[in-house]
């Protein structure tokens, strides 16, 4: 098979006949169960073929090969019932131990919030046989997967889904090479999503693999939580199809839901690498995990604090911020505060509007820390739009090529970034003037000419200001004219 988008254009096609599955995001839920399905077992597959013990975590009848495979099997009404009181059933009470049982585990994890949508059988019939046209034990297809399942998670992003965003990978892959991540470090991402940066992270540490115990030791560096179910269940199947064999490391679950004073030594990680959600609030109590004096129920705050807390001495943080927590006040001083106290923040670089469009447009920066020193100064780079581009978009993304300039800048941090040169993108800033300007980590190019801010708080913040002097003159004109009339009466 050449090409697989019309595989899977058809499937979506032959979904939308179904009047059960209710708009893209249904759609892509149950296609995604689906593919979960027959990838992993295709991955079985291949491990029969190369582990003489292998035994499936899934009892004989659940298995792709025997209920889905033949293309004149089980439909209709006896496929529904199949489906809905047998399999969906038997998979979300798999046994689930990620030490004894680790694929069962993966498999009940992404099963255990998982719904089939569909209420035709000749019509699941029909999606199961087109998808069964995808072979995903040759390499090549599994490749061209890789491309398409990109595909998917943009279209699940334009069914604008709760406001999940899909970090461009030209964003990620930058992260993930400033970050550098080493084999036998182990990277995390606290609010995995669909697995961008874990897979990116993966495909770094892929090309460090020299033998076995590197394969092996690549398979145990990535951990993950995801908190809503189709995201963990795209990053899972993401995952396995980048080769990381049983990702029971990837936890469906809220990573904020867990008090920082349970956390252990071993829960420490070398590096995380993140895009937490911003803008969200968390559920009433989240928040009592924290400490008293950085509590607040703003997502993005309480990640910074996490993140914080889970790196080792020594470890790297990467993650993209909106411009609100740069310039905060109350709790975000507080957490700022603590960040450049407790890590060297030693780089910022301020992405230009509409890197995230369509799904938001708030301005958004990367943030780049390691733990274990106060930070002495912060580096700001601010990355502009390519020559001839005033915006990005759906069809013209941020191009990973864009980050070439800040590449050759960037230096070494072991010897305190000294080949770092200031110039019309580039400044710094000591930590004497960020304390002054209390915390506000939102310091402006003083290379690049005043320009016209069209950013809504900073609006807002002079249009306050311009009704304070209004009411001033209206109180000193009153005064007068109080005066003249008290003056003519006389």
């Amino acid at each position: 098979m050449s090409n697989l988008s019309p595989v899977i254009k058809s499937i979506q096609d032959v979904m939308r006949q179904d009047s059960g599955v209710d708009g893209d995001a249904q759609r892509i839920s149950q296609l995604t169960w689906l593919l979960f399905l027959k990838v992993f077992d295709a991955l079985e597959e291949e491990l029969e073929l190369t582990r003489d013990d292998y035994k499936s975590p899934m009892p004989e009848s659940m298995r792709w090969r025997n209920w889905a495979a033949d293309p004149e099997g089980i439909t209709g009404d006896d496929l529904l019932d199949f489906v809905n009181t047998e399999l969906f059933v038997t998979l979300k009470n798999l046994p689930a131990d990620p030490v004894r049982n680790p694929r069962g585990y993966v498999v009940r994890g992404v099963f255990e919030d998982a719904f089939n949508y569909m209420k035709s059988g000749q019509l699941l019939r029909q999606v199961i046989n087109k998808l069964n046209a995808i072979d995903f034990n040759r390499q090549s297809e599994r490749h061209q997967f890789n491309d398409l399942y990109e595909k998917i998670l943009r279209d699940l992003q334009s069914a604008g889904n709760a406001g999940e965003f899909y970090t461009p990978r030209a964003v990620t892959q930058f992260m993930v090479d400033m970050v550098n991540p080493q084999l036998g470090e182990v990277v995390m991402d606290p609010a995995t999503g669909t697995g961008g940066f874990l897979v990116c992270a993966i495909e770094h540490l892929r090309k460090q693999v020299k033998n076995e115990a590197d394969a092996a030791q690549l398979q145990a560096s990535i951990r993950g939580v995801e908190k809503k179910q189709l995201p963990h269940m795209l990053c899972i199947t993401n995952l396995m199809l980048h080769g990381i064999e049983v990702p029971s490391a990837i936890r469906h679950d809220n990573t904020l839901a867990r008090p920082l004073r349970d956390y252990t030594p071993a829960d420490r990680v070398d590096a995380v690498l993140t895009n937490p959600p911003f803008g969200g609030i968390e559920e009433p109590g989240i928040e009592q995990g924290f400490p008293a004096d950085v509590r607040t129920k703003e997502t993005a705050d309480l990640f910074l604090v996490l993140i914080k807390h889970i790196l080792k001495a020594n470890g790297r943080a990467a993650l993209v911020l909106p411009d609100g927590t740069l310039f905060g006040e109350g709790v975000k001083t507080r957490i700022k505060e603590q960040l450049l106290t407790e890590c060297n923040l030693h780089t910022i670089v301020r992405l230009p509007n509409g890197v995230f469009a369509p799904y938001t447009g708030i301005k958004t920066n990367l943030l780049f820390f390691t733990k274990g020193q106060p930070t002495q100064h912060i580096w700001y780079y601010e990355h502009p739009y390519p020559e001839g581009v005033k915006s990005y978009n759906k069809t013209k993304p941020i191009r990973i090529e864009e980050f070439d300039a800040e590449k050759a800048w960037w230096g070494n941090e072991a010897d305190g970034f000294a080949a770092r040169v200031e110039n019309e993108r580039a400044w710094k800033v000591g930590i004497d003037q960020i304390k002054a300007a209390n915390y506000n980590l939102d310091q402006k190019n003083p290379h690049a000419p005043e320009q016209e801010s069209h950013d809504p708080d900073e609006l807002l913040r002079r249009y306050a200001s311009l009704q304070a002097e209004a009411q001033g003159l209206r109180d000193q004109l009153k005064t007068i004219l109080a005066e003249s009339l008290t003056g003519a009466r006389e």
